[in-house]
């Protein structure tokens, strides 16, 4: 901020994570190109940020960035002139770029320009998208400003609309989207509309770590799906507590729903246990796993399952069990044409047991 000060110019900030591939892609065929170096040398102050190392976290929170690259074009102060999100290849990066660079555009101009109660319909629209490409969330408010300008909210336009940018399941957007459910699925189809409204409720509590979020869902899928809220508040557990790495909370609450719900899908159960086997070290829980892998076999006998009650019996250190349920795995992988190499290598682990 202070050579941007100095120098008159605006930062450009690459904001990545080690793990994201889109930032190692820019990294290997965007920023070293003589032309994008060139232009972006001469007209911005240029950084990068690890948003899980350092100073990462705090500027990660402080700008909402949750989705990575995120490409921020900040002023010396560090207001945000423009913003996207996601892999840019170096044409779309110089559009960008001119467009930070440029008083009349960005997001910053479009925010003033908002602020100030222009409510063009070509503004709004325009404005609506640039902040959906920012992905920090503050697009639902120029979005209801553009349908509000609109009329008829059941138009075909206007509907794809809706359907396109509604994210806050507290908007009037989402509102809409409920309280018109039957019509969008007609025009999208049962399995988008379903989609789109698991989405929006997953991302609510995304990235929060209270408890209160499982109530907040729990109230959310009553809105949403009022006939199944109870199995899906549930079965969401099991995603929460294994993103949040609380494994305990999670093999409590994976055993308590397939308890509560036993004709429950075979694939998920092999999901789950397979979760067990990937991140669970107790014994008495590696055994929970065992037990929701033979129910998935029991309904479905299949090759993932019979490899998954392997591999867990294989982290058991049971040898005779694993290598017989690997040869059932292997025999069904071979009758269906299914893909078996991770098989082999488990079999080689397998056979080197004592």
């Amino acid at each position: 901020m202070a050579k941007a000060t100095a120098s008159n110019k605006p930062i450009f900030v690459d904001t990545y994570t080690t793990w994201c591939a889109p930032c190692k892609k820019m990294d290997k065929e965007v920023f070293l190109q003589s032309e994008i170096g060139a232009f972006f040398n001469e007209n911005f102050i240029n950084l990068k940020i690890d948003m899980e190392k350092g100073e990462g976290h705090a500027f990660s929170k402080k700008y909402n960035v949750s989705v990575y690259p995120t490409l921020l074009f900040l002023s010396a102060t560090g207001d945000v002139l423009h913003r996207v999100a996601g892999y840019k290849t170096p044409e779309e990066l110089m559009v960008l770029a001119k467009i930070a660079l440029d008083p009349e555009q960005g997001l910053y101009a479009m925010e003033q320009r908002f602020e100030a109660g222009d409510r063009d319909p070509d503004f709004l629209m325009k404005y609506t998208i640039a902040r959906y490409q920012a992905y920090d969330g503050s697009h639902d408010v120029p979005a209801e400003a553009y349908l509000n300008t609109q009329g008829e909210w059941s138009k075909e336009d206007n509907m794809r609309f809706i359907f396109s940018y509604v994210s806050d399941p507290d908007s009037e957007l989402f509102k809409y989207l409920l309280e018109n459910k039957q019509a969008f699925i007609e025009t999208f189809g049962d399995r988008a509309v379903s989609g789109k409204l698991q989405q929006i409720v997953f991302n609510k509590v995304k990235d929060s770590k209270e408890v209160s979020s499982l109530e907040q869902i729990d109230e959310l899928y009553k809105k949403v799906y009022p006939e199944k809220s109870e199995y899906m508040s549930s079965k969401f557990r099991l995603t929460y507590y294994r993103q949040a790495g609380d494994l305990d909370k999670y093999v409590e609450s994976a055993m308590a729903h397939f308890d509560k719900y036993p004709k429950s899908n075979p694939a998920d159960l092999n999901e789950a246990a397979w979760t067990f086997y990937k991140n669970v070290e107790k014994k008495s829980d590696l055994e929970k796993g065992v037990l929701l892998a033979k129910r998935s076999i029991k309904m479905d006998k299949s090759y993932y399952n019979h490899d998954t009650l392997a591999a867990l019996y294989f982290k058991l250190g049971n040898k005779k069990k694993a290598k017989k349920t690997l040869n059932k795995a292997i025999k069904l992988a071979k009758k269906y044409g299914e893909d078996y190499t991770n098989s082999l290598s488990l079999m080689e682990m397998i056979n080197e047991m004592e």
